[in-house]
């Protein structure tokens, strides 16, 4: 390699880090305010090397990309209370359907970009922010693809991840870096199977979100285990995890477009297949399925569609309101 291109491709590499170190600092300059320690909760000061908590004199740090490292360097004791022998769902039942278009859309999905993981149907359930200071948590935001769909509902977004190097702050999500009732939506999608307590996470989003504010996420059901999953949840215990917090629950739906035996022939049994490849390998068995659970349908009233795709499901959606 020539000593003119290593150096323009050193240079391109620094002007990209020095790109994601500028989006990193503008998000942090807005939320500056709702900071805080995620030990003590303790108001976070700017250092020169990150921040420093005031109140426990902790020191946090600034990744070489930018990000703010506020997660936890030492263990941190929680107590959670149940209540035992309580009913879980409401007396009139639960309805766990496949989603569909919110026909109280607060925002147009029409000709939006769906980023991966997402749909159309998820995101006609996004609510509108009230004001150009509106903020939303994208919880456990990987590459930050979804900051573009929060955008458009109007809110200044906050992405936090545990490990990636795209999100402006790195913490976790069991110890929520944030102020109590501090935005007005929280979108957490494909995180839930990999929080190794999520009881605990689940009280922290209800704590950082202000009263009225929304809750969107996903949890896989009957993925194969992938990226040190913990809990894959059914629909019962998602309804249970979002409960148990304090959630009001609007939506547990189970996914009809990703069969827990797609989702096993695309990430375990064909990994790195092509996808119309591996969908085809498992099209026949998903035909035949579908066929004998129509069939059941002539026979009992709990061969149901919507029963079908509940029990068979790769993943759940689920809307909660605080």
């Amino acid at each position: 390699m020539s000593c003119s291109k290593a150096w323009f491709m050193q240079k391109s590499t620094a002007t990209r880090a020095g790109l994601k170190r500028d989006m990193a600092d503008q998000v942090l300059d807005n939320i500056w305010d709702i900071l805080v320690c995620a030990y003590c909760g303790g108001e976070l000061q700017k250092s020169s090397g990150g921040a420093f908590c005031s109140n426990c004199s902790v020191e946090y740090n600034c990744t070489e990309h930018g990000s703010l490292d506020l997660r936890l360097r030492r263990p941190k004791a929680c107590t959670l209370e149940f209540n035992l022998a309580s009913p879980l769902l409401p007396q009139d039942g639960f309805k766990f359907e496949p989603l569909a278009f919110n026909d109280k859309r607060e925002i147009d999905v029409a000709n939006a970009d769906v980023p991966w993981h997402l749909s159309k149907e998820l995101m006609s359930y996004f609510p509108k922010a009230k004001s150009g200071n509106s903020l939303v948590l994208d919880l456990g935001c990987g590459d930050a693809i979804h900051r573009k769909a929060c955008e458009k509902a109007g809110f200044q977004w906050v992405g936090l991840d545990y490990a990636s190097t795209k999100a402006p702050i790195q913490g976790d999500a069991h110890a929520l870096p944030f102020k109590s009732d501090a935005f007005e939506f929280i979108l957490s999608i494909a995180v839930l199977e990999h929080i190794q307590f999520p009881f605990v996470m689940m009280q922290e989003a209800y704590r950082v979100l202000k009263p009225g504010g929304r809750f969107i996420g996903t949890v896989a059901f009957l993925e194969p285990f992938h990226g040190d999953s913990f809990y894959h949840h059914t629909h019962l215990g998602t309804f249970n995890s979002l409960q148990s917090a304090g959630f009001e629950i609007q939506k547990v739906s189970p996914s009809a477009s990703w069969s827990g035996l797609t989702a096993q022939a695309r990430m375990g049994l064909f990994p790195k297949m092509p996808a119309l490849m591996s969908r085809a390998i498992v099209w026949p068995v998903e035909v035949l399925h579908k066929l004998w659970w129509q069939a059941g349908s002539l026979v009992t009233s709990r061969a149901d569609k919507n029963v079908r795709v509940r029990d068979t499901t790769g993943a759940f959606t689920f809307v909660a309101t605080k």
